[in-house]
């Protein structure tokens, strides 16, 4: 098992050895983690459970993380806590280890993840394009591999675009589930605290950990979820609308029911979270101090004009809205009826850094087209990765106390992926069983790129070590099977040495997660290369027999 040290070790070697890309607000120091990490080790050899052990943590900008700086996003605005907020110590307390805290969209207002004067975030998908926001850093510190689990915030979307865009997972859970308390507002009676991931048991594990919500009772029968008509989703980026009809696809083909809805009030619901009075609140959050720092070189002009305009709304507004979101919520969840949830798109589509700057507000607002409504109707949410065009991620959204049914819905979404194979794993070899138990399908024979060699390992069972070459490489014969994303993680954890995962490039120019051989195993083993793949080897053999 992997220590906490070295896990911290070794997120800062990536870290140090990559360009920061804006992510970080402030980092602690790699001797402040090590020491913490080395405790941790500790206090698991001592016997105590610590189910987070060594798991480490990204913090956004505005949660407060003992002994580094609280900015929400401005420089002028920081103050250092004496204490974690209640969600951060509670992660910590089951042994998460905290790396620092992230940059974010100021004040927590924006889906971009530029609106900081820390800099802009870019996807790790594209570097072209944003990373969303307001939650940007916590998204990519994860999409990058530094930190396993971040902490957000989502009022209007941050945990869940950023999500999409980085092609990780974003929980925002039902308000209220998760404390806000050591949060600096955006607005107070809308904020969640979300949880980022790059696997959906994962940040399914740390939100349990955060909160007990009571899953709503399960229904007899097939999950149902609604879909929303094409005239109502609006214009979408290219391949889009495919990419949601396959992902609703998915659905129905693993028993569940859909029912086409109407979502024009979840879309006028979305429009009143920035073009009502709700934006008010966030006056009521920073506004005197976006108003005492106006003109200030580390205040985002769009962030300031954005609240400032928030500051003269007539109070009549606010109520007035809330019997307008009041209608609305009601024929909402009239229209959701008996369905578990409502699967959406997460965004409309992916905009270039330069779309944002040359348009701000504009592209702002259309990111938040599907997800604006959701705390405004009371709604909970989950993000996963969509399987289709770079940025694509799609949203299930669920009433209120509904957060475990919609895990369980999201575990269906999550396309398979694809491991090949070139040795004990082939159909009808001896560890074929394997991948049939964790319910993997055979999608494909083909063979490898020519650019492997193949060895005879002296292991029991037999197996073959694939070893990627600069020189002299062959194609291989290989299988590439289709399995759930989980069960994945289930062949990684009892892979023995010599083996190990990582990209095999297929002769069709595709790439897909398969299994390679450590070079220190090579000694003793045989080139069986020329054989052309492994069955090909064991038939010679048995034949020279």
């Amino acid at each position: 098992m992997t220590t906490a040290l070295a896990r911290a070790r070794a997120a800062f070697d990536r870290m140090d050895g990559e360009p920061d890309g804006a992510v970080w607000i402030a980092r602690r120091s790699r001797e402040e983690v090590e020491t913490e990490a080395a405790g941790i080790d500790a206090r698991v050899a001592a016997g105590e459970p610590l189910p987070l052990a060594g798991t480490l943590l990204a913090v956004k900008g505005n949660i407060d993380v003992a002994g580094l700086p609280t900015t929400a996003g401005c420089p002028s605005y920081a103050y250092r806590p004496r204490e974690d907020a209640p969600v951060v110590a509670a992660l910590r307390a089951a042994g998460a280890i905290v790396l620092g805290v992230t940059n974010m969209d100021q004040f927590a207002t924006g889906l971009v993840g530029t609106r900081s004067p820390y800099g802009a975030v870019s996807s790790v998908l594209d570097g072209e394009r944003v990373a969303g926001g307001s939650s940007s850093g916590s998204a990519v510190a994860v999409a990058r591999g530094w930190a396993d689990l971040a902490l957000g915030t989502d009022t209007a979307g941050s945990g869940r675009v950023p999500a999409a865009f980085n092609g990780i997972v974003g929980i925002k859970p039902t308000r209220g589930l998760l404390s806000t308390r050591g949060v600096v507002p955006a607005c107070a009676s809308l904020d969640c605290v979300s949880v980022f991931a790059r696997t959906l048991a994962e940040a399914r594990r740390a939100t349990t950990l955060l909160a007990s919500p009571a899953p709503a009772p399960r229904r007899p029968g097939p999950w149902r979820v609604a879909v929303a008509r094409p005239e109502h989703l609006g214009e979408l980026a290219p391949g889009w609308q495919q990419a949601y009809e396959a992902a609703a696809g998915r659905l129905a083909a693993r028993g569940v029911a859909l029912r086409a809805l109407d979502l024009t009030p979840f879309t006028r619901a979305a429009e009143l979270l920035y073009e009502g009075a709700f934006v008010a609140e966030r006056w009521t959050a920073v506004g005197d101090f976006v108003d005492r720092h106006r003109g200030a070189p580390d205040l985002d002009p769009t962030v300031a004009a954005i609240i400032g305009a928030a500051r003269d709304l007539p109070a009549h507004r606010v109520f007035a809205d809330l019997e307008r979101l009041a209608a609305l919520r009601e024929e909402a969840l009239a229209e959701l009826g008996d369905c578990d949830a409502l699967l959406l798109p997460t965004t409309p589509g992916h905009p270039t850094l330069a779309e944002v700057a040359d348009d701000p507000v504009g592209a702002n607002a259309r990111l938040g087209r599907f997800t604006n409504s959701a705390n405004l109707l009371d709604l909970c949410a989950v993000a996963v990765p969509g399987g289709g065009p770079t940025g694509f991620g799609l949203m299930l959204l669920g009433p209120a106390h509904t957060d475990d049914r919609l895990a369980d819905l999201a575990a269906l979404l999550e396309p398979p992926l694809r491991l090949a194979v070139v040795g004990a794993h082939l159909t009808g070899q001896p560890l074929n069983h394997q991948l049939l138990a964790l319910g993997a399908r055979l999608a494909t024979r083909t063979a490898t790129a020519p650019t492997y060699r193949l060895y005879a390992l002296p292991t029991d069972p037999p197996k073959p070590g694939l070893v990627r070459v600069a020189t002299d490489g062959a194609a291989m014969e290989a299988e590439v099977w289709e399995l759930p994303a989980a069960a994945l993680g289930t062949f990684t954890a009892a892979l023995p040495h010599p083996m190990t995962l990582g990209r095999v490039d297929l002769s069709d120019g595709t790439t897909a997660t398969g299994f390679l051989c450590e070079p220190v195993a090579l000694t003793g083993a045989v080139d069986i290369t020329s054989y052309g793949g492994w069955r090909a080897y064991l038939a010679g053999r048995t034949a020279e027999e």
